[in-house]
């Protein structure tokens, strides 16, 4: 695809003086919500259950031992495309598809893959307009069926910043939720996937090991909570996780999470 010219096509308009998204834009509502670095967090844990994408994260990078660098980078590619003037997006899209361009391996039962496959851009897309979309609305943020939608089909342009066609992603609320259900049979949790798991919930429920480990990681403030990333999954993503009584925050019931998350944003 042209991507300029396509994604320039699909989002031109005055009113947005030159950026993807608009203040009128629901996305500019939930992705400045003070939740997005744990709603970031949730997705990535959901995006590693897929056995392909854990696999390249893997072999391509220190996920397991520092998964904040990878939430680091997708908080960067979200606020530059929410916020960013539509030059600034689609520099940084085209950044994000060389490097996936150049990624590309073999699964252990044989499977080759490359990072740029739309399936496994797709996969990643749904796992973060799904995870921003649960935790604002479960932290208290008001949305309706109607906003909701539009958000997805907002964020259809995010998806083809990264290369995806819109067909190749869904433009509602439905769509999404149909999408996981066709997926679900596909989702593993590998060891490499649960390692990563383990750290972010000893990071939130250990303060030595934050100490400790505080010179070889960029931590984020909110560390301590980090586990509620994990408790505000699908219970079926925790069930493939089986961590044996997650400590913490990680471990609290999904009425007790919506609670914390609640409290946690009227804090903030």
């Amino acid at each position: 695809m042209s991507d300029s010219t396509e994604v320039g096509a699909a989002t031109a308009d005055p009113r947005r003086d030159g950026r993807l998204f608009g203040p009128e834009s629901v996305s500019w509502r939930v992705h400045a919500d003070p939740l997005m670095g744990l709603a970031g967090l949730r997705a990535i844990l959901l995006q590693v259950l897929h056995p392909v994408v854990m696999d390249a994260i893997d072999l391509h990078s220190d996920y397991q031992d520092d998964p904040w660098r990878r939430l680091h980078r997708l908080t960067e590619f979200v606020t530059l495309a929410t916020f960013g003037s539509a030059a600034e997006s689609m520099l940084h899209g085209s950044r994000v598809r060389a490097v996936h361009a150049r990624i590309r391996g073999r699964t252990p039962d044989g499977v080759e893959y490359t990072a740029d496959d739309p399936q496994l851009l797709a996969w990643v897309h749904c796992c973060q307009i799904a995870s921003f979309l649960e935790i604002v609305t479960r932290a208290g943020v008001r949305l309706t069926s109607t906003e909701q939608d539009a958000y997805v089909a907002e964020q259809v342009r995010s998806a083809m910043l990264v290369g995806l066609e819109p067909d190749e992603v869904p433009h509602d609320r439905a769509g999404l939720l149909d999408y996981f259900r066709v997926i679900r049979p596909l989702l593993v949790c590998s060891a490499g996937a649960r390692r990563a798991a383990m750290v972010v919930v000893r990071a939130a429920a250990d303060p030595q090991w934050r100490r400790d480990d505080s010179e070889t990681r960029a931590l984020p403030g909110w560390v301590p909570v980090a586990g509620l990333a994990f408790a505000a999954l699908p219970p079926w993503a925790r069930r493939l996780y089986a961590l044996p009584d997650p400590p913490g925050a990680a471990g609290l019931s999904d009425a007790a999470t919506t609670a914390a998350l609640r409290t946690l944003r009227a804090s903030l």
